[in-house]
């Protein structure tokens, strides 16, 4: 899901004066998504070094993962953090925030590609666990119902994601000042 949203961002940026209120909108409602897997993410590491058996037995991601992880959540928090700091400041924090957010930007790109390329491998079984299909007696296929933490997975993703909408909508009035910035900044 991240990974579709972030696709989005990410062609937002290439025409940013005709799609500004998209990436808006979208910056915002991946605020909670982004904290909700920030949030696992930490947890299953603390889990990890305070030695819990189930995740020991899992063992750490791989050594350069590991290394980058720092960066990757760093950088996110500040791309993040910058575009919310944009938004409610306005244009007037244009000199000032818009470097930021740029350079962590790009400082985010980079390592979190890093980042989705290390895990690539891993997504497809993982998904394949979460979403393999079994036929009930009645012939219909389902979803496996015996896939441990599965519900309160897709509750916790469906949460964040109706939180994004929310936070997002609730944004929009913030969008005028830039998207009407953005169309003087085009037209000289």
């Amino acid at each position: 899901m991240l990974i579709v949203l972030l696709a989005v961002i990410g062609v937002t940026i290439l025409r940013l004066g005709q799609l500004l209120s998209v990436h808006l909108f979208v910056g915002m409602l991946l605020i909670p998504p982004i904290l909700l897997k920030m949030a696992v993410t930490g947890y299953r590491f603390v889990r990890y070094y305070t030695a819990n058996p189930a995740y020991r037995l899992k063992g750490p991601p791989p050594a350069p993962l590991r290394l980058i992880a720092p960066i990757v959540v760093i950088s996110t928090v500040v791309v993040f953090a910058s575009g919310v700091a944009l938004l409610l400041v306005g244009p007037s924090s244009r000199e000032t925030l818009l470097p930021i957010h740029k350079i962590s930007f790009i400082v985010w790109v980079a390592f979190t590609a890093l980042h989705v390329l290390g895990h690539l491998p891993s997504i497809p079984e993982a998904l394949r666990e979460d979403y393999s299909l079994s036929r009930r007696s009645s012939g219909a296929m389902s979803l496996s119902s015996d896939v441990t933490g599965r519900s309160g997975r897709v509750l916790a993703l469906s949460g964040a994601l109706v939180l994004g909408v929310v936070l997002a909508i609730i944004s929009i009035p913030e969008f005028g000042a830039w998207i009407h910035s953005a169309g003087l900044f085009h037209h000289h």
